[in-house]
């Protein structure tokens, strides 16, 4: 019997520590931002890698209705927003070529940077980055999150631009610590495979059998063509051209993410304190409903003891366990409430900020539809232009 009383006992504070833990919480968060670190101004030309920042995948397909902080419009407008300030960020510091968001996997650069959002509100941002070159060679697959302080949203502070531009620094930074690995040899040879991977695309017999790639993706140069091949000329005239019109695009980029800043910056400032309220009360959901559980379990327990004031305190812990699950249940449906306001400011500003349709006049082409669309379209019309050249098919 004594085993009983134990039990209960057990159960009883269980469910006491438990509730006074749901009553206290802290949270320390830093609005300090990590230096991007500066690239060696006198690296020669020839070893500059171009990169390309493909816009991110969104992750809205795999949003879990509990975890649905944000509506599925706001995270596609995220995946071309994010990679813009990622790029800007990788300019910034001096360590490559040109970096560019480029919409399409077809175009080819040096070093192409890819991510997939994980988690995004006001209040959280979780990435996850994976870096490759074109020789095949996958640098990393890494995780970054960053958690914003309130003070994070006050101008008045001086915060900056983005709540969240330590992750796009130390993104910066791990690309940075991993490209200065790099012999320059390898920089090099990164840039020829890239042109040839490009001369392929266009001419594919003339180019035939200058790379080879192994079984596990790897390429490396087999041979080279002469500096003066007419073929290689024309080809370099298409890349020109083609890098100009990526850098047009730039521009509607950037446009897009002009207009987003705002909104975004206001929608991200109120979820912020909507995503803190909804981890909280989901906290203190399940906090007093294990705690319930616990002192109902204890007083049951409690009910099998020959002492009236055990058997007395035990229908206290079965009583107030009830309460303390209902609590939590409470806890639960006003969190959902929560979750269902993010969604309605999520919804309204995925409204507002959807890609827009742009017109562009390229020899008498009209390119239009998303900026994806256009540089399909583009495309095209850099084989046309390649095959009229060549008087080829």
């Amino acid at each position: 019997m004594s085993r009983i009383v134990a039990l209960s006992r057990l159960a009883l504070l269980l469910g006491a520590l438990l509730l006074l833990g749901g009553c206290a919480s802290s949270s320390v968060r830093s609005t300090t931002v990590t230096p991007v670190l500066a690239g060696d101004p006198a690296r020669p030309e020839a070893e500059l890698l171009d990169v390309a920042v493909r816009p991110f995948d969104s992750g809205a397909a795999k949003l879990e209705e509990d975890e649905l902080l944000t509506a599925p419009e706001i995270r596609e407008a995220e995946a071309r927003y994010m990679p813009t300030l990622l790029a800007a960020t990788l300019q910034g510091s001096g360590h490559w070529g040109a970096v560019r968001v480029i919409p399409e996997q077809t175009a080819l650069s040096d070093v192409v940077v890819q991510g997939r959002i994980l988690a995004s509100n006001g209040l959280e941002l979780a990435l996850e980055i994976t870096a490759g070159d074109a020789g095949g060679t996958t640098w990393y697959t890494r995780r970054y999150e960053g958690t914003a302080s309130r003070y994070s949203y006050d101008a008045t502070r001086g915060a900056a631009a983005d709540p969240f531009q330590d992750v796009y620094n130390r993104i910066a930074n791990d690309l940075a610590a991993y490209r200065a690995q790099m012999k320059p040899k390898r920089a090099r040879e990164l840039r020829t495979i890239a042109e040839l991977k490009f001369a392929a695309a266009f001419a594919p017999q003339a180019f035939d059998g200058y790379l080879a790639t192994d079984r596990k993706g790897v390429v490396r140069i087999e041979r080279l063509p002469a500096e003066n091949d007419p073929m290689l000329e024309r080809v370099r005239r298409i890349r020109e051209r083609d890098a100009l019109f990526i850098d047009t695009l730039q521009d509607e980029y950037a446009a897009f993410a002009r207009r987003m800043a705002q909104p975004y910056q206001d929608w991200r400032r109120e979820t912020h304190g909507e995503a803190l309220a909804y981890q909280e009360l989901r906290r203190q959901s399940t906090l007093r409903t294990v705690a319930g559980i616990a002192a109902i379990v204890g007083g049951i327990a409690a009910q099998g003891s020959d002492s009236s004031t055990t058997r007395a305190a035990g229908t206290v812990g079965i009583l107030g366990g009830a309460v303390m699950v209902k609590s939590g249940m409470d806890k639960r449906a006003e969190s959902k409430l929560h979750a269902e306001t993010l969604r309605e400011l999520g919804a309204s500003l995925g409204a507002e900020v959807q890609p827009h349709v742009i017109e562009l006049d390229e020899r008498r082409v009209t390119l239009s539809g998303t900026v994806e669309q256009q540089y399909r379209q583009w495309r095209d019309v850099l084989r046309e232009i390649h095959a009229a050249e060549t008087g080829t098919p």
